[in-house]
């Protein structure tokens, strides 16, 4: 064992960049572990959706994305790595385990599995055929499409409470349907919501259906007490909202056959988070336990980290390999509140002469090295101010770098498509790529991607998978439709602008939202991401490259 290279060899890997997760980084990175943190989606988790936390000690008022980049920020310093990136197998028999990702492979003495969990459906008639037409999931994301409107919350945990108060800010009115006899969480958290003027609570109330002639126009609830039936419809002319917020389901499908789970699906662990399996720990909500909070979450993930560090140094002392010590770097940005955490960038009106932060900077110069050919930034503009800001974003992302270069062109793309990048190779060819809007918030980091595997040698695709994409042989358009504050857009993103660059018949174009309202009449959006192949199929919900395939391959 002591011949093998330790220069790819971690103490830990950490699958999951949400609270517990990167607390654990914090607390292995300080005691010169090195520990990388893999996670698929954006660094911060469930909570960065959630616009006011208040009960974080310590903490007086702060957004879960502020929280949550602070703990990146610390973890980073003290040397900790992340990777952005989705953990596909986990082979655990061995004292050097392996985490298969999307990017390669991990080798690691231990593994903290820390993926969190993901909102689940109620299963009322409509649900599935209305998602993204009228039911949602996110209050953040989707909230500001229903401005004006009526919105019915279901559900009565902390979710259903604080987030009825932070659509009462976009709604007409909330009205909250509750199946139990009251809410299920904290007094306090459940006032906020009962005493305000914009929100109604029933409780005893069971949804049963949601119709529509493609919005949603009828939604049919029932008392569990009296058996009395009620139907509401929106005005004439008009659509409503329906937000389910009824509690959320682990992810732990890597863990099945690995690791002991109970029958919902929670990872069983000891006092210390270890589960069943040595040298495999769990942390946060993937846990079974009576309160998946931020606090909790944190508290799971240093006492996972203090374990494993027992577990690295006597793996260490047993192997005789030892894994590079972290590098500590005290960021010259600490003090800004928007860094790489969860990949956003500052506005050009917050940063002054420059976009990009050092940390960012940094983030980028890694990114750039690996690019093979260099490409095309190509702007199509109009007056709009949000075409200036383009043009600045761009002009400062080449300037960092000898692969990019910005040309300009001019409005032939269609004045919906207004502004926009395209991402050209040298000889004029498109890579199919392009963003329409400036691509800041959620979306930097699959921006950058998109460029990454536009020059190659790109994300790492598995044989099969890039066996399917290669044999798709029609031309396949896809538009994806995105809040820039969405955090459940950049996988779908991420996956479209990856296939795209892999094969020249299909393209994928990114739209924010925010500035082409005629797509979202077009297309009926009320929820992001969504997807349009073709023109034709449309699709919500966030997807990995395979679940797109499937779509695409059965057009």
């Amino acid at each position: 064992m002591a011949e093998m290279n330790s220069e790819n060899l971690y103490d830990v890997v950490v699958a999951g960049g949400g609270p517990a997760g990167l607390t654990a980084a914090l607390y292995l990175a300080r005691a010169r572990y090195r520990v990388v943190v893999v996670e698929k989606e954006h660094f911060g988790g469930q909570i960065t959706i959630t616009s006011e936390v208040v009960n974080y000690p310590g903490v007086g008022q702060a957004s879960g994305s502020e929280l949550t980049d602070t703990m990146r920020r610390q973890a980073q310093s003290f040397g900790a790595e992340f990777l952005l990136a989705e953990v596909e197998r986990l082979d655990v028999e061995n004292e050097i385990k392996i985490v298969h990702t999307s990017r390669g492979e991990l080798r690691c003495f231990g593994i903290l599995f820390a993926t969190g969990a993901h909102p689940r459906m109620v299963g009322f008639d409509g649900e599935e055929e209305f998602r993204g037409h009228g039911v949602a999931y996110c209050a953040t994301c989707d909230g500001e499409f229903f401005t004006g409107k009526d919105v019915f919350v279901v559900g009565g945990g902390f979710a259903a409470a604080e987030e009825s108060v932070f659509l009462a800010k976009y709604a007409r009115h909330v009205t909250i349907l509750i199946r139990e006899e009251d809410f299920t969480c904290a007094r306090a958290t459940a006032e906020g919501a009962r005493n305000h003027d914009k929100i109604t609570v029933l409780t005893n109330i069971q949804v049963e259906s949601v119709s529509g002639d493609g919005a949603l126009k009828l939604l049919r609830y029932r008392n569990l007490v009296t058996g009395e039936v009620t139907e509401y419809r929106p005005p004439e002319g008009d659509t409503f909202g329906v937000f389910v917020f009824a509690g959320y389901e682990p992810a732990t499908d890597l863990l099945n056959g690995i690791a002991k789970l109970n029958e919902q699906g929670y990872v069983i662990t000891d006092q210390n988070q270890k589960t069943d399996v040595e040298g495999l720990y769990a942390a946060g909500d993937v846990c079974v336990k009576h309160l998946r909070q931020v606090v909790t979450a944190v508290g799971d993930g240093a006492l996972a980290a203090t374990e494993l560090e027992k577990y690295a140094a006597s793996m260490q002392e047993k192997t005789g390999l030892h894994p590079a010590a972290p590098v500590t770097r005290i960021s010259k940005t600490a003090e800004k509140t928007k860094i790489s955490g969860t990949t956003e960038t500052e506005s050009a009106a917050e940063s002054g002469d420059s976009i990009f932060s050092d940390e960012i900077r940094s983030q980028l110069d890694a990114v750039f090295s690996k690019m093979a050919k260099p490409l095309v930034l190509k702007l199509y503009l109009d007056e709009r101010p949000v075409s200036r800001e383009l043009e600045r974003y761009m002009k400062s992302l080449a300037e960092l770098t000898a692969w990019l270069t910005v040309e300009y062109e001019g409005r032939d793309t269609g004045e919906e498509e207004l502004p926009a990048v395209r991402v050209c190779r040298m000889d004029g060819t498109d890579t199919g790529l392009s963003f329409h809007g400036v691509p800041g918030g959620h979306e930097f980091t699959s921006f950058v991607l998109g460029l990454y595997n536009a020059a190659g040698p790109g994300q790492m695709l598995d044989e099969d998978v890039a066996q399917r994409i290669s044999d798709i042989t029609d031309p396949v358009n896809m538009k994806i439709l995105v809040s820039l504050s969405c955090t459940m857009c950049p996988e779908l993103v991420t996956a479209a602008q990856r296939i795209a660059s892999a094969n020249p018949l299909i393209t994928a174009g990114v739209y924010d939202l925010n500035h082409f309202p005629a797509l979202k009449d077009r297309y009926q959006v009320m929820s992001v991401p969504c997807l349009v192949i073709n023109d034709q199929q449309i699709s919500f919900g966030k997807k990995n490259i395979r679940q797109l395939l499937e779509l695409i391959q059965n057009l």
